[in-house]
């Protein structure tokens, strides 16, 4: 209320929460960037896989720990009380690349590709249903099952070509290769989890991810200083490297935490199935890879999973998870409190008693 001789201040309208449509769109954005990584790698064939894992997220990670680095510290009571998470979720970020590069090299891009991310959305939805005790809508079961059915038959078309001249050594090497590639999809997994689970848990979205990227990236340090030699040894290698970095990793994860910040992991990480399809078609179109009439099946049943998981229904959204709209709708008014207070940190504390990450 005013008094008199005195000016009415005028309220602040805020503005609504960001929708899903958003979170999709960021995802399917970082997806894209996502799937040049195998083609860059190619620009450079003398980095080993160690040393482009470690440079891309390495360098990406801890970029990202430096620019939110006001945003950790003002969440590092939030943080420190969850340390456990970050530690995870750094392990994972640190584990992903080193897995994910080496099944490239050795089952190839595309079939590396296919495994580690094809993988992902069932290990994503089980350490959601036996850590946070989520269902697994109807909705999500379908759109994973036709993504998955198309990774398979992207990872048949890919492997039909390469066994046509393989041998032994080479068998055995997409085994390990394939292996690897279900690890890295866990890892990826672990620490999507981690992440999404910060941000869930009164954390921002970049002290979130700049926490465990930042962490991750720590660990990696030591692998890039014993392996990266080759990548200053020209400057095609060099400019390979600050890519992955800056492109992919950097720009791709912050668009992927802000994507986590408004749908659940494992949608965030089924959506992420349109990563591989771009990295065929990128092989085909830059690489001079050929794709097979199978191949081609697959990405069509990709896309037709993104169309599942990604067209609006409010009556299946009811159906879905009726119990998960309100936690939902809180957390958007705690973001957009949060966003205001770092606008006007001499705002009065909203009255509702949400906590603020001041």
């Amino acid at each position: 209320m005013s008094g008199p001789g005195r000016t009415a201040r005028p309220a602040r309208t805020a503005r609504p929460a960001a929708g899903p449509g958003l979170g999709v769109l960021a995802v399917l954005l970082a997806s894209v960037l996502w799937g040049t990584t195998g083609t860059a790698a190619t620009f450079a064939p003398e980095v080993g896989p160690l040393a482009i894992g470690a440079a891309a997220m390495g360098l990406g990670g801890l970029l990202q720990a430096l620019l939110a680095g006001r945003r950790i510290a003002r969440a590092r009571t939030e943080l420190r009380a969850r340390w456990r998470i970050v530690l995870v979720g750094g392990a994972g970020v640190a584990l992903y690349p080193l897995a994910f590069y080496t099944s490239m090299h050795l089952a190839g891009v595309a079939v590396g590709t296919v495994v580690s991310i094809g993988s992902a959305p069932l290990a994503s939805a089980l350490i959601e249903r036996f850590a946070d005790g989520r269902r697994l809508s109807r909705r999500w079961l379908a759109g994973a099952a036709l993504g998955l059915a198309g990774t398979v038959l992207l990872c048949a078309a890919e492997a039909a070509q390469a066994g046509t001249g393989a041998g032994a050594g080479s068998a055995r090497g997409t085994v390990v290769g394939v292996a690897l590639g279900l690890f890295a999809g866990l890892t990826y997994a672990v620490y999507a989890w981690a992440a999404h689970r910060l941000i869930t848990r009164s954390v921002t979205s970049r002290a979130a991810m700049g926490a465990v990227f930042g962490l991750g990236g720590l660990m990696l340090v030591p692998v890039l200083l014993a392996t990266g030699a080759p990548l200053v040894a020209s400057w095609t290698n060099a400019g390979v490297g600050l890519y992955m970095a800056l492109v992919p990793m950097f720009t791709g994860y912050v668009l992927f935490g802000y994507g986590l910040s408004r749908i659940p992991v494992s949608t965030a990480t089924t959506l992420s199935l349109l990563e591989p399809a771009v990295a065929a078609v990128f092989a085909v179109l830059v690489v001079g890879e050929h794709l097979p009439a199978l191949g081609w099946t697959g990405i069509a049943l990709v896309i037709a999973c993104l169309g599942v998981l990604t067209a609006p229904s409010r009556r299946l959204r009811t159906a879905e998870a009726p119990e998960a709209e309100a936690p939902e709708r809180e957390r958007g008014q705690t973001q957009e409190r949060e966003q205001a207070q770092e606008r006007d940190p001499d705002a009065p504390e909203p009255r509702d008693g949400l906590a603020l990450n001041a």
